[in-house]
């Protein structure tokens, strides 16, 4: 069997941070990882710092035949077996629906759900007991967020999805964890649009560190969880969305980021 981890939005941020500790060692002995973003030299900038054998993939997820690409690899890989598969890529534009940019909503959507369904599906058959999926969420999945609506929205059916696929998979021993991460020290800010909201939502919440999610988030997978929320604040704010009348948490909100505006 050749060992497998797949790990797409590979070339930077959390997603570069995921390759560097599988290649450390933390999901045990992989005989290849296979990092999956459209930027061909940052992955292969990444490849060359690893030991594991990295095969690195230049593919936009957001065009379907990605996805075919992908799997005719892994058709084509003697005796496949994937250990992991972590659906990471993503972006997000803030502001108001109306004022997104002509394409980025239905972007968003192709990428953030249509992706890591796309993905499951088509590595399932090559997966094992064992197997684990790492779906990468966010603290915007817990509550409907204005002006970052489809992204949260988006998240909330990784979230969704996740919890469930678990449910279907748990019988035979592969586990899907969804992850949900607060903001980080990434590029995603670096791409965001609207960039007065973007730092009241980033006050808000605050930042952690990349690192630090990448372990959280591999070793809940690892251990088989369905739910890794890494920063103790976001899992009391998680707590409380539950129990809290939406209406109330929106107006909240709203507040507090009238007064980071001002």
């Amino acid at each position: 069997m050749t060992s497998i981890a797949i790990v797409t939005g590979a070339s930077s941020g959390l997603g570069a941070e995921v390759v560097r500790q599988l290649d450390a060692g933390a999901f045990g002995r992989l005989d290849q990882i296979w990092a999956v973003a459209r930027s061909t030299e940052r992955l292969q900038a990444l490849a060359d710092t690893c030991t594991t054998p990295v095969r690195t993939f230049a593919l936009d997820l957001t065009d379907r035949s990605s996805f075919d690409v992908l799997e005719q690899a892994l058709a084509e890989q003697p005796a496949a077996r994937v250990v992991l598969l972590v659906n990471n890529a993503g972006f997000g534009t803030f502001g108001a629906f109306c004022d997104q940019p002509a394409g980025a909503a239905a972007d968003m959507v192709r990428l953030l759900i249509l992706a890591p369904v796309e993905l499951t599906y088509r590595t399932l058959p090559y997966m094992q007991g064992g197997s684990r999926i790492l779906n990468v969420a966010s603290v915007a999945s817990f509550v409907p967020q204005p002006g970052l609506a489809t992204y949260s929205a988006a998240k909330r059916f990784v979230l969704d999805f996740s919890r469930a696929l678990n449910e279907e998979l748990g019988p035979v021993d592969i586990h899907v964890t969804a992850l949900c991460p607060k903001f980080m020290h990434t590029g995603f800010l670096d791409h965001a649009v609207a960039d007065d909201v973007a730092v009241g939502m980033s006050r808000l919440t605050g930042f952690e560190e990349v690192g630090r999610v990448a372990r959280r988030g591999l070793a809940a997978a690892r251990d088989g969880r369905a739910l890794c929320i890494p920063s103790a604040d976001m899992r009391a704010f998680y707590a409380a969305s539950k129990l809290l009348p939406y209406p109330l948490v929106a107006r909240l909100e709203q507040a507090f980021l009238s007064t980071v505006h001002q």
